[in-house]
């Protein structure tokens, strides 16, 4: 996956470029060293310089390399496992604990692009959770009942209310999410490492960690051009976790089960056609267990996404079964033009929740994020920064790292089962 052969990332294509960075070259100290410039790594970094620490950001890539620069660009509250369920596997503290974190990672999200002034296409108007059937409008009721419970803005639509918000009449119904938004995925990746760098922390890409040795009290982070040493390691890389050759903390990957998803984009449609799709620019996805999602972006593309990746067997397909589903659900659209396309992977866990481990001596991390990556990284960076900067206790409990059950299996399953799906399917 750390290969973009035969891809055409719209957010790489309109994202504004990267902050200017280098390799590491030579040996380096630092308060914390982190890994991975996502949204993990470079929230961690710029909570970090506010509280005046020094951070060293290491990145094998370039930023937002991994799944930042991938994503469908939905800022999501919560996770996608229903409240009463989450707290059912986390207890009453614990689960309460990170409802009330993450459902408040939308507006840290929205609240950092503001004041850095990231260019980013931040839009909080909040997301649609689209039924499929008369059974995918029963489970939008019960979240529905669940977070009103918590006291949280969602509220169950109609089908008639979702045909104005989303321009299609297949969706029985839609949960919107008044605390969500979208954003330009890369684009607030690199604002946040401009935020960053702005506060005094250093990020170095094309620097792969090979090698972390921890001896008296400091872990020393090699890569091929240097070292970094630094009592704190925060391990960043999630669902990117161990495509490094030689990459020291690779046993996390074991515990994740990877789902692929891709993405397509037309061209900017007619701005009369554009404003009849998603008037109120929520980005949406539908209960199916194989889903698909749909939003717009600032210049009035369309971007379509389901599950699946883009590899030369699978590409046609996956193409066809694009231009199949859009055409049905908006038959005013003229020819469709799909002028990008890209993949990622998701990290997914055995209960859906992401896992905070302890690597070693004050070497921590957070893996798992199962498709919810932008506000729960956001929110996991700062949280980690600050417990180690002002020892204020983690928002989720410390766990062994497992192993996922028949997991390689699963993610080849889902490469070639959403094939043979997206073969005779064409609608949300």
């Amino acid at each position: 996956m750390l290969s973009d052969k035969n891809h055409n990332n719209l957010w790489s294509a309109t994202a504004r470029p990267a902050p200017a960075t280098h390799p590491l070259q030579g040996d380096a100290t630092a308060d914390v060293v982190i890994i991975g410039a996502g949204y993990t790594g470079l929230s961690s970094a710029l909570h970090l310089a506010e509280a005046g620490k020094r951070a060293v950001v290491l990145e094998a890539k370039s930023i937002g390399h991994g799944g930042s620069g991938r994503n469908v660009g939905l800022v999501n509250a919560g996770m996608w496992v229903m409240p009463n369920d989450l707290i059912k596997t986390q207890g009453e503290k614990w689960g309460m604990t990170l409802i009330t974190a993450l459902g408040q990672g939308p507006a840290r999200v929205f609240e950092l692009a503001e004041r850095f002034g990231m260019d980013c296409e931040a839009i909080h108007n909040g997301t649609l959770h689209l039924g499929v059937g008369a059974s995918g409008y029963e489970e939008l009721g019960e979240r529905a009942r669940q977070w009103q419970a918590l006291g949280a803005p969602v509220e169950r639509l109609d089908k008639d209310q979702t045909a104005k918000l989303t321009g299609t009449n297949a969706p029985s119904g839609a949960l919107l999410d008044k605390r969500a938004g979208t954003i330009q995925p890369l684009g607030y990746v690199r604002g946040l490492a401009e935020a960053a760098l702005s506060l005094g922390a250093e990020i170095y890409t094309v620097s792969p960690v090979t090698a972390a040795v921890h001896e008296d009290g400091l872990w020393r982070i090699s890569t091929p051009g240097g070292t970094v040493t630094a009592p704190w390691v925060i391990v960043a890389t999630n669902a990117y976790t161990g495509l490094v050759p030689d990459f020291p903390f690779a046993s996390q990957r074991e515990e994740l089960t990877i789902l692929p998803y891709f993405q397509f984009a037309t061209q900017p449609l007619p701005e009369a056609m554009a404003n009849r799709i998603l008037p109120q620019r929520q980005g949406c996805w539908d209960t199916r267990t194989v889903m698909t999602s749909l939003r717009m972006d600032k210049a009035g593309r369309l971007v379509f996404g389901s599950v699946g990746a883009l590899e030369p067997i699978s590409v046609g397909t996956q193409r066809a079964f694009a231009r199949r589903t859009l055409a049905s659900l908006f038959p005013f659209l003229p020819e469709i033009t799909l002028d990008h396309f890209w993949h990622g992977q998701i990290g997914m866990t055995d209960n859906a929740l992401p896992k905070f481990h302890r690597y070693g001596p004050n070497a921590i991390g957070v893996n798992g994020f199962n498709g919810r990556g932008i506000a729960t990284g956001t929110v996991f960076g700062q949280a980690m920064a600050r417990h180690i900067a002002e020892g204020e206790a983690m928002i989720l409990p410390e766990t062994k790292i497992g192993a996922a059950p028949l997991g390689r299996t699963k993610t080849r399953f889902y490469k070639l089962g959403s094939q043979m799906l997206h073969f005779i399917s064409s609608r949300i």
